[in-house]
């Protein structure tokens, strides 16, 4: 019969994998550098591949390394659910929590205060941030807990939402009707833009990038001051938004898509706390936030 696998031997492996580095990995790991060597040289000789690829200072995964780091997360967050299970400590501890500013105004200070009421040992450190930016940090080891809003292509980012995305202009405003359109938008590399200018180009509409900006808020300001028109998931709605009609000539948009990510330490005691309280929270949200217009425009643009 074989021996089972060592529990250390793959966290520390997931910590390379998460990271690119025997050196960052060993500062998360608590251990030294050669320690960390050690002991993925012991997992290799047990499994008998190869699982890491090095060139120079990066570090990847090979092809089994691969196929190891989806189960050895696995195995890690089923260890800490046992442990949770028959611990009688209480939850203290400190959690480096990242979220898009999307969700910083309305929604993130609700869910967090009331965490705070319930788990008054536990605190967070809260940085917003835009999601490209959060994924990096992730990776860097500056997050154990993300909140991201362009859907998630990791294999460990957990989608628990998804909304409807709306074109958005100011009450009265003469932005609509500019042309070429007027946006106001995320960066290049914004998923949420990526998709709008390829909506507008399908159906030949003229456009101009307007204003850009990383920030939401902003955002929301051009959008408010009638600089141009935005667009914007239904929780990120303000009043004094009207929400286009898409018999105004705007096409439909891709829904936006919310996930949740851990590093892969992240796992039981204080991180399922706040995962799940996230997860519960903006799960269960009804689609009431969005700012209305009058109802035939929302209900046309949510068709």
């Amino acid at each position: 019969m074989a021996s089972p696998l060592d529990l250390d031997q793959l966290q520390t492996f997931c910590a390379i994998a998460d990271c690119g580095s025997f050196t960052e990995a060993a500062r998360r790991v608590y251990k030294t550098q050669s320690a960390v060597s050690m002991q993925i040289k012991r997992l290799e000789e047990r499994l008998g591949q190869a699982l890491l690829l090095r060139d120079g200072r990066k570090v990847s995964l090979t092809t089994e390394g691969e196929a190891l780091y989806a189960r050895a997360r696995r195995m890690l967050k089923i260890n800490a659910e046992i442990v949770d299970m028959f611990s009688k400590d209480d939850l203290v501890g400190n959690i480096r929590f990242g979220v898009p500013d999307d969700y910083a105004v309305k929604l993130l200070p609700v869910i967090l205060s009331s965490f705070q009421r319930t788990h008054p040992r536990i605190t967070v450190d809260v940085r917003c941030q835009p999601s490209e930016e959060l994924l990096s940090g992730m990776r860097s080891g500056r997050y154990d807990i993300i909140v991201f809003t362009q859907g998630t292509m990791h294999e460990f980012g957990e989608l628990f939402r998804t909304e409807k995305m709306y074109w958005v202009a100011s009450h009265g405003g003469r932005a609509l009707a500019s042309d070429p359109l007027p946006l106001a938008c995320g960066p290049s590399y914004c998923t949420w833009r990526a998709d709008a200018v390829e909506a507008l180009n399908r159906i030949n509409r003229d456009f101009r990038v307007a204003y850009t900006s990383s920030n939401a808020t902003a955002i929301s300001s051009a959008v408010l001051s009638d600089l141009a028109v935005g667009f914007l998931p239904e929780s990120a709605l303000q009043p004094g938004m009207r929400v286009i009609s898409q018999d105004q000539g705007l096409p439909r948009l891709n829904d936006a898509q919310i996930a949740l990510l851990r590093a892969s330490h992240a796992y039981g005691g204080i991180y399922d706390a706040l995962a799940t309280h996230i997860v519960e929270s903006m799960g269960n949200l009804p689609g009431s936030y969005y700012a209305r217009d009058d109802s035939d425009a929302v209900s046309s643009a949510a068709e």
